[in-house]
């Protein structure tokens, strides 16, 4: 009998990303290579194995009905003249792809917008005195948007302007501003904002949006099989959308953020996962909406937490954010960036995440799988952003018990402080930043009353100190090396006298590496490096979250009326990073648009 052989085949061993080559931050390396140690997969890791799909990658895959997905690759001697590609329904190449992008322009522009109305309803809470969690801290920010939505600041009284009381204007401002996304009639109230020439070009071209929600919905019925198939005009209705979104629900949200929140001014604080503190309790906030997290931060402060964290063991309580909630907590309150996109999973590696908090938006199913691994406390806050795993926490917020909310979470993360294993690796790497410049604190800094309220900042661009305003922003992308392009072109800016404004992961980045200090001037050419010296600001200058890229619009539009111009012709550029996640998309098309 022939000998049976036995015949083992040795399971091959899983691809895993070189931290030396994922990324130019030293603390996502020391994480990365921990976790790899430690058998906990990352988004990292799942880039290297999972290929992207050519045709996919090419927008010309269409999954639109129960016919597809109809694939539709490009030839090798492709020719556009010749070009006979059509999906079941006849659908051409240029329709399909199209079709598929202003779909992300619909997702992107519902999530932004969807942010903004979730704070126009907090808005309304508060304008009504239904909450004890938010009033309006900047009310002289509210008498200054009011006029953009047709609501009145003053009243007649005996032939004489008097300011209106405060409370009115708040509660018709929020009837109008929640309008904005529903309205059967007219126009975005805020479209008139922008400079005269490129409203009309706007009205032009016939891309002017009626309100918000309508020309997202307008989209998905335009992409619907057998409806819209002239790409050109499927092009124009992504214009719209974006339009909307920009100079609608984006601004809108950043608008009555600041009226409730407070205005950002610049402040110092930290940026990278080196914030986190071994003998405190740490807090990571996480997401988009700062409607809870302005609570975590206010209750976290309380002696009442502080005294539990000390009984608990700790030193008291540290809080860090991640994405745009990070971006919002810290131009109001200094509280620290632990890190961008791309290194949520890592904050929870370093086994000193005691809690992490997160909302809406850029947020990893995965965080729940690394959570498992540690002791790490994962809630959830948002009844739209759910997961299914057993081990996630939800906490479902609601203003109208904001404050009870935010004590159960902080308490929440406390208790978890004693749960910790002896495996807390925090890395060391931080660097500090001037973060919290809005379009307010830009004219403070960049003002004056010659050539309108910009006057220093037109000035040098006037006489070629300045060679331009650069809008720098975007996500992060595991399919390329974590923040690498951020910083080489916000570099690139600067050295050639433009001033960098940014927001989001892009922000962070640059925050990473020292770029938001004054002391960044010496990368700077000549002519900015002046300028920012005798100020005493940085070259580039944090403006915020990612639907924060409305104060850059702002800005644009005031300085080009200042100067008499379209925004178009001004020295100023949006750049938004190949990295960029769907959300960003509808800001690119406010710029073509």
């Amino acid at each position: 009998m022939a000998e049976v052989k036995e015949i083992k085949t040795a399971a091959k061993k899983a691809k895993m990303a070189d931290p030396a080559t994922a990324s130019i931050d030293p603390a996502t390396r020391e994480m990365l290579e921990r976790a790899q140690k430690l058998g906990i997969e990352t988004i990292f890791d799942r880039a290297v194995t999972m290929k992207a799909c050519n045709i996919g990658s090419q927008g010309t895959c269409c999954k639109n009905c129960s016919m597809g997905p109809c694939r539709l690759p490009l030839p090798k001697d492709y020719d556009e003249a010749t070009d006979e590609r059509k999906g079941l329904c006849g659908a051409t190449a240029n329709t399909i792809a199209a079709r598929n992008f202003i779909r992300m322009v619909a997702g992107g522009a519902a999530a932004h917008s969807d942010h903004g109305r979730s704070v126009a309803e907090v808005f309304m809470s508060a304008a009504r005195k239904e909450t004890e969690a938010y009033k309006i801290k900047d009310e002289g920010k509210l008498r200054q948007i009011a006029p953009h939505l047709g609501v009145a600041t003053t009243v007649d009284v005996d032939g004489e302007a008097q300011d209106r009381d405060i409370d009115e204007i708040a509660l018709e401002v929020a009837e109008k501003a929640l309008n904005e996304w529903g309205k059967a009639e007219g126009e975005v109230e805020y479209l008139k904002r922008a400079p005269a020439p490129r409203y009309e070009t706007w009205k032009k071209n016939g891309v002017l949006p009626r309100n918000i929600d309508r020309e997202i919905v307008e989209i998905m019925h335009r992409t619907h099989m057998g409806v819209d198939q002239d790409y050109r005009n499927l092009m124009k209705q992504g214009v719209r959308a974006s339009l909307a979104d920009g100079w609608g629900g984006s601004m809108l949200a950043t608008d009555l953020q600041d009226v409730l929140f407070g205005t950002p001014f610049p402040l110092v604080s930290e940026a990278n996962l080196g914030v986190m503190k071994e003998d405190m309790v740490n807090i990571v906030i996480h997401g988009h909406e700062p409607v809870l997290s302005e609570v975590i931060v206010e209750v976290a402060q309380t002696k009442e937490m502080i005294d539990y964290a000390k009984e608990k063991g700790a030193k008291g309580i540290q809080l860090s954010g991640i994405c745009c909630t990070a971006n919002e907590i810290l131009q109001r309150h200094g509280v620290p960036l632990c890190g961008t996109f791309l290194q949520q999973e890592l904050a929870i590696v370093t086994g000193a995440c005691d809690a992490m908090v997160v909302d809406i938006q850029c947020i990893m199913q995965n965080l729940a799988n690394v959570a498992k691994c540690f002791h790490t406390k994962l809630i959830t806050t948002h009844p739209i952003a759910r997961m299914e795993q057993d081990n996630v926490v939800h906490i479902e917020f609601d203003e109208h018990h904001a404050l009870e909310d935010a004590q159960r979470i902080v308490k929440l993360a406390i208790d978890n402080f004693t749960e910790r294993g002896a495996e807390v690796m925090i890395p060391k790497h931080k660097s500090p930043m001037v973060g919290g410049f809005g379009v307010e604190s830009v004219q403070y800094h960049l003002g004056g009353t010659f050539r309108g309220d910009y006057y220093t900042l037109n000035d040098n661009i006037i006489n070629g100190r300045i060679r331009g305003i650069g809008g720098v922003v975007g996500c992060n992308n595991a399919r390329t090396k974590h923040n690498e392009a951020h910083i080489q072109v916000v570099k690139e800016l600067i050295k050639n006298d433009v001033i960098v404004l940014t927001t989001g992961c892009n922000a962070i980045a640059c925050a990473k590496v020292g770029l938001m200090l004054p002391e960044a001037a010496e990368e700077a050419g000549d002519g900015l490096a002046g300028v920012c010296r005798s100020l005493g600001v940085p070259p580039v200058l944090h403006m915020g979250s990612c639907v924060d890229i409305s104060r850059i619009l702002v800005l644009a539009a005031v300085v080009a009326k200042a100067l008499g111009v379209d925004i178009s012709d001004l020295p100023a550029r949006q750049r938004l990073d190949k990295d960029i996640s769907e959300t960003g998309i509808p800001e690119l098309l406010n710029i073509l648009g």
